[in-house]
């Protein structure tokens, strides 16, 4: 495809009215990659519905029905089945709780994300089937239905409690994120000041742990040392359910070469995202600004609210902000495989996660274009099957194998 078909293709993703009046080519690599997810669907690392309905629905699933057209949000099963995602681990996600709040909260809360879960799959018994191993996510893409799995975003979700671990594994998460923005009192967070240079002996101990059961150790949202020491420590296959390349988007949510040149002697996967910041230097470069911007106006103007509000949007207008592109995130996609190798590389949209997208990666509808570039660029069919589907389910196998040497 030339690079004028590939800006009218982004174009008509875009901006559905210029999909309207400008009929674009028929793309052979497009279709190309259709017909693979026909066969080997993605498997999605982190989606957010979940939050999404606790947030803008009350809980309420019938306010976001899935069944449904849902323009104000990136998920539905319309946009799910043009996208060919055939597995998804939905985020149980909750907040870290404030310093000096009651962090068994997050227990309580945690529960309510994954009974959202559960809700989902018994209101669409035809569309999402629970998965609680490979073989069952397996079976549910075999019956056209979407393997539904979950993962914990935090370790604050157990309240640093092995036995809270250990049950939310039996309630179906299969995967935990060590940490999310914050620390917590076992490992480091990434966007956090370092408290304990990765994790604490009892941090190793979680992570043995999630071993013996089964649960994967995401490690999106550590810090270095916390990724250097889980590595260390994880006798099962790491993933890192929603990050990019560091090299390439110098921000602490990504991961540094370092890391990438260890994950192919531990067999674990890098889930590619789609969060603008993660993707593009310049929306990084430009959030910084932003942030420093505010604090700034933040101090002169103290606590007016409206009067901050009102400067912030003068400068927004002033400094209009950049876009990241879906090519930006096959090159993410490049550098991995680079680094770490075609087997340990994925996809993990982040989509209802995120408040801004990605240009030609607006929604679960997106995934064959970002495919067909990388078919473009020379990707074989076997390496578009591992990056889709075959890489994340070898790790989930592999972490059950491991699970039931040590039982």
């Amino acid at each position: 495809m030339t690079k004028l078909l590939l800006v009218l293709v982004l174009l008509a993703t875009a901006f559905p009215l210029v999909a309207a009046t400008v009929q674009t080519p028929a793309d052979p690599m497009l279709d190309r990659a259709r017909r693979l997810l026909r066969d080997t669907p993605i498997i999605d690392g982190h989606n957010d519905y979940p939050w999404t309905v606790r947030e803008k629905a009350g809980s309420d699933l019938a306010k976001l029905d899935l069944r449904q057209p849902q323009p104000a949000i990136m998920t539905d099963f319309a946009r799910l089945a043009a996208g060919g995602v055939g597995g998804q681990f939905w985020s149980v996600y909750v907040p870290a709780p404030p310093a000096g709040s009651d962090p068994a909260v997050s227990v309580t809360q945690t529960l309510d994300q994954i009974d959202i879960v559960y809700r989902m799959v018994a209101r669409y018994p035809d569309r999402l089937g629970l998965a609680l191993t490979a073989d069952e996510l397996e079976r549910a893409i075999r019956q056209n239905k979407i393997a539904s799995l979950i993962g914990m975003e935090g370790g604050h979700s157990i309240n640093s409690s092995l036995g809270v671990l250990r049950m939310m594994y039996r309630l179906g998460a299969r995967y935990m994120t060590l940490t999310h923005n914050s620390n917590v009192p076992w490992a480091d967070a990434a966007a956090d000041t370092p408290k304990l240079d990765g994790l604490s002996p009892f941090g190793e101990d979680v992570v043995r742990e999630m071993n013996r059961l089964g649960m994967l150790v995401d490690l999106s949202h550590t810090a270095p040392a916390t990724m250097a020491d889980a590595l260390r420590v994880s006798t099962a296959p790491v993933i890192f359910s929603h990050s990019s390349a560091r090299a390439l988007t110098n921000v602490p949510r990504n991961v540094p070469d370092d890391i990438l040149r260890q994950i192919p002697k531990n067999g674990g996967i890098v889930m590619v995202t789609f969060v603008p910041g993660f993707v593009s230097q310049d929306v990084a470069t430009y959030d910084a600004r932003e942030t420093a911007e505010q604090a700034r106006v933040t101090k002169e103007l103290g606590g007016t609210a409206e009067a901050i509000g009102k400067a912030m949007d003068a400068w927004r207008t002033a400094n209009p902000k950049p876009r990241a592109s879906l090519l930006q995130v096959a090159d993410h996609i490049d550098h991995i495989k680079k680094v770490a190798g075609i087997d340990h590389v994925g996809l993990g949209g982040d989509f209802d996660g995120i408040t801004s997208v990605v240009l030609g990666l607006e929604d679960v509808s997106t995934y064959p274009m970002l495919l067909a570039e990388l078919l473009r660029r020379g990707y074989t069919d076997d390496e578009i099957k591992k990056l889709a589907h075959r890489n994340i389910l070898r790790v989930l196998r592999a972490a059950e194998a491991v699970a039931a040497k040590g039982k």
